[in-house]
């Protein structure tokens, strides 16, 4: 069990790595876009970033349960 919580734990903090990632990616695409000017393109951009973060909140939320649990069972 202890095991397959921290196999759990470290693929979620991977996730939260990966899309903390895509997040920071699709932010500097989009103000480089709002330099230029393109308007539909930098609103794609902006909902992409928006995505990218709530999935890494997302993730966090659930690699902190996962501690959680880990560190009940361990105790």
């Amino acid at each position: 069990m202890k095991y397959i919580l921290i196999i759990a734990l470290v693929a979620l903090v991977a996730m939260v790595v990966v899309s903390l990632v895509r997040g920071i990616v699709a932010f500097l695409q989009s103000t480089k876009m709002d330099l230029e000017g393109g308007d539909e393109r930098v609103k794609e951009m902006q909902l992409r970033q928006n995505k990218a973060m709530m999935s890494r909140i997302k993730y966090q939320a659930a690699a902190i349960l996962v501690a959680m649990v880990l560190l009940a069972a361990v105790s």
